[in-house]
Formats: structure tokens, C-alpha cells, sequence
């Protein structure tokens, strides 16, 4: 399981013109899910998330949680981190998960993150074209990959 997390000032998500998901200051999550992905790794990736020290301190130093500024998570279920590049031009996406595989990790990851004391949890609509506004803060865009962590 892969999870990209953009530090932001905003996140807003729209399908159809509607706002499904948006948040204030916090974390845009762009979560991958691969074929052999549990609960496990959905629930390390969320801890991760939730106690990740990046946001500034009084002095300017990145040393608080989105937890410890009360920040909020966008999560946004995107495939496409799982694209294999090696042949051609056109990516395969054979790494990534199924739909029904990868819809019911990418919720688990939201709901571990509210377990874990995120204040707020907004989603992106599983399978849908989304348009995503993502107003960077810095930026930081960090990247986690459970296959570097467990």
C-alpha cells in the first residue's frame, strides 16, 4: 500500500460539480492499494499519518503532528501509484487492486485515521473522476510505502 501525503493549506474534492470531500490545513492522502494489501497495512499507514511531524512548531520548526495543530485528511483513492513504466509508453496498472479489493482498504485507512485522533476525514468518491485542489504548504509531499516500513 502506498500513501502520498501533501502538506496543505486547503484540499478540496469535486465529482460533478460537488464538493464530496475539503479540508482546511492538514494532509491530502493519494492512497494506492496493491493485490496482497490487508487491513494491516492500511492501519500502519494511517498511524503514520496521524503522528507524521511536519507542520510547524511556534519556532518554525517542523515538529507537530495534523493531530497536534487539530489539521484534517483528504483522502483520495488514486491507482495510479501503482503504474509500471518499464514497457513503452502507456503505463500498466496490473500492480493495483481491484475495485473491490482496493475500495474497502482505502476506507479502513480513513477510519484508522479518525481511531487515531484525526479530527477530520473527508473523501474523494472511490472510482470516480475527481477533480482535486490541492494548495500545497511548503510543499511537503512525503511518501509512504508500507513495503519500506514493515
Amino acid at each position: 500500500m502506498r500513501v502520498i501525503l501533501q502538506r496543505v493549506s486547503s484540499g478540496r474534492v469535486t465529482v460533478d460539480d460537488e464538493i464530496t470531500g475539503q479540508i482546511e490545513q492538514g494532509f491530502v492522502a493519494l492512497v494506492g492499494v496493491t493485490h496482497d494489501d490487508t487491513t494491516a497495512e492500511a492501519e500502519l499507514l494511517a498511524k503514520k499519518t496521524a503522528f507524521l511531524r511536519v507542520f510547524s512548531d511556534e519556532n518554525d520548526k517542523m515538529n507537530l503532528s495534523v493531530q497536534d495543530i487539530g489539521g484534517g485528511v483528504l483522502v483520495v483513492s488514486q491507482f495510479t501509484l501503482y503504474a509500471d513504466m518499464r514497457k513503452g509508453r502507456r503505463p500498466s496498472y496490473t500492480n493495483a487492486a481491484r475495485p473491490d479489493h482496493a475500495e474497502p482498504l482505502v476506507k479502513h485507512f480513513a477510519d484508522c485515521l479518525l481511531k487515531e485522533g484525526v479530527q477530520k476525514v473527508e473523501h474523494g468518491v472511490f472510482g470516480a473522476m475527481m477533480y482535486v485542489d490541492i494548495h500545497n504548504d511548503g510543499p511537503v509531499t512525503i511518501i509512504l510505502d508500507t513495503n519500506d516500513l514493515m
